[in-house]
């Protein structure tokens, strides 16, 4: 008699005996049309992997022991994930096939895509290449071809040693690299149609489950773009963002430059002792684009009265308003801030998520015309009551703190919502330069694998919350989701307004940040949602080789996440 054991199907709240050693894709097609109809509503779209006791696991995972499990679409978080690493494992076997000897190098994520690059030692030899055009025709078709044939990824635990000579014969150096710097015995290895590759999360099924994507050319390579999540049968809208990817290629050639553009690249850099000089070097790159900035005000010194600052969530907004201050005093000016915090609206006005929580992202938590008669008055030369904002009682009051503009006096407005034209809206344009400030990752974990940028701020975040807030891994993983869509409305959609761009990544933080983060995501407990995340993020994280924070300035954006800086926050 074969033997059972319990599992718990938290999408229909049911607890079934199975058969022991089955898999959760023979497990999702037993229950196919209970998972189809959750909460009184159908849904059609394919399962692409499941949360097993809150870790991600593809669908070919066999379930030995008693499990809880919750099976996902390309909707959930990690399903999107799972799309997304399985579409760029589908394009990788594409360029393979059609042109082997080839490199395909994923450099960054554009909006609903990725941007990437093709390169092959003939072409650069020859210098005789296909154009592209006939490039995205011929991957692309190969692509349907593949997506058609419904073929499987597949997942197999190797011994390591055999697994780096795999990715040896495969040509793939970065990785093999990355192989090297590992201890352990065992790893998994991802396959499509007998090509390997590590991929940074599990995979779906199969190529038949990628249904909305496309591939076509873009600037001097190639853009992968994606299904839209909220509605996957088709692609998600592409929005036009030169300002900003004329940022990440800067700092992808950069970090070309610099010789660091993967994991494993800053992994032999600090087994080289050459962290110190990193540190010293992408340091100076913060202080000559933060000089260069203030050039481009004083440039502008005559209308100019006003710097909006603005960015997502733990992009160092703060460290970059304080050091943009010191250099546009350099040439001259009367620096004033102003504290976008310090115009929250009373808790009895604030508005709500459908949780009930208060929603501090969104623009209508602030006292808006408030704002504008203040800014008005200013610029008219006349001396302001600035409120400030009690976040225990949740009230402004007024404690005696007035500001008043001079001759040579320029203000620096700093908060999310600080390019937000309505934020601003009695104040003529002219009046205003917009920063936008982000952390937009330059090194990835081998060419076909990014960091993408949100993690690094999560990273960040989580660091900062611990010293400063004294939260834990868990309590800044459950904030984020909400965090996310809070930018996705009121910060992104204005980001290509700005006058300038500011990247705040630095090529050595994710080293530092490690040894900070590591031990609180290990904290987070298994019996959670957020379990999910915080397993996710130590796996990427392992990866990468530990440096010392020790010689990190007093004034780096750093700082404003470990402590120990310079400026008074």
């Amino acid at each position: 008699m074969d033997s059972k054991i319990e599992v718990i199907i938290e999408n229909i709240q049911q607890r079934r005996f199975v058969p022991q050693g089955i898999s959760l894709l023979e497990l999702a097609k037993e229950y196919s049309e209970e998972l189809k109809l959750q909460e009184g509503r159908y849904s059609p779209l394919p399962i692409l992997g499941a949360l097993v006791n809150n870790i991600t696991r593809p669908l070919q995972y066999r379930v030995y022991n008693p499990k809880s499990i919750r099976f996902f679409t390309i909707k959930h978080r990690q399903g999107w994930r799972t799309y997304q690493n399985s579409l760029c494992f589908m394009l990788y076997k594409a360029v393979h096939d059609c042109y082997p000897g080839s490199s395909l190098h994923i450099d960054h994520s554009m909006t609903n895509g990725f941007f990437c690059r093709i390169d092959h030692p003939e072409w650069e030899q020859d210098g005789v290449r296909p154009t592209p055009l006939e490039v995205v025709k011929t991957v692309r078709g190969r692509m349907l071809e593949l997506q058609q044939a419904d073929l499987p990824f597949e997942s197999r635990t190797m011994l390591l040693t055999d697994a780096i000579e795999l990715m040896r014969t495969q040509h793939i150096p970065e990785t093999v690299r990355l192989f090297e710097g590992l201890s352990q015995i065992y790893i998994d290895v991802q396959f499509l149609d007998g090509l390997a590759h590590k991929m940074s999360s599990p995979l779906a099924p199969s190529t038949g489950c990628l249904q909305s994507w496309n591939f076509r050319t873009f600037a001097d390579g190639y853009l992968l773009e994606c299904a839209d999540p909220e509605h996957p049968e088709k692609l998600g809208l592409y929005q036009e963002m030169p300002k900003l990817f004329s940022i990440y290629q800067e700092h992808h050639r950069w970090a070309s430059l610099l010789h660091v553009p993967t994991v494993s690249d800053l992994n032999r850099l600090v087994a080289d002792h050459g962290a110190n000089h990193l540190i010293h070097v992408a340091e100076a790159l913060h202080e000559k684009k933060y000089a260069e900035i203030a050039d481009m005000i004083y440039q502008r010194r005559d209308t100019v009265k006003m710097v909006l600052l603005a960015g997502p969530s733990s992009s160092g907004k703060t460290t970059s308003c304080r050091r943009l201050s010191v250099q546009l005093s350099v040439l001259g000016f009367d620096v004033r801030q102003l504290s976008l915090d310090d115009y929250f609206v009373c808790r009895a006005r604030t508005p709500k998520l459908p949780n009930g929580e208060y929603d501090f992202e969104n623009i209508e938590a602030l006292d808006i015309p408030l704002l504008n008669e203040h800014l008005t008055r200013l610029f008219q030369g006349e001396e302001v009551a600035i409120p400030t904002f009690d976040f225990i009682k949740g009230d402004p009051y007024f404690s005696g703190k007035t500001l008043r503009l001079g001759p040579n006096s320029i203000l620096l407005v700093e908060g999310i919502h600080a390019l937000n034209p309505r934020l601003t809206a009695q104040i003529a344009d002219e009046v205003k330069f917009r920063v936008y400030v982000s952390a937009l990752t330059q090194i990835a974990i081998d060419d076909q694998n990014i960091i993408h940028c949100s993690d690094n701020r999560l990273i960040r975040r989580m660091v900062r919350d611990n010293n400063f807030r004294g939260w834990d891994a868990y309590n800044t993983l459950h904030r984020w989701e909400e965090v996310q869509r809070g930018e996705q409305l009121h910060i992104f959609p204005y980001q290509e307004q700005a006058d300038v761009m500011f990247n705040s990544a630095l090529l050595y933080e994710l080293g530092v940040l490690k040894v900070y983060a590591e031990p609180l995501l290990k904290k987070v407990p298994e019996n959670c949602q957020e379990y999910a995340e915080a397993h996710r993020l130590l796996n990427f994280i392992e990866l990468i080789a530990p440096i010392g924070s020790g010689t990190i300035p007093p004034n780096s954006i750093m700082r404003e996440f470990l402590g120990g800086s310079s400026f008074e926050y």
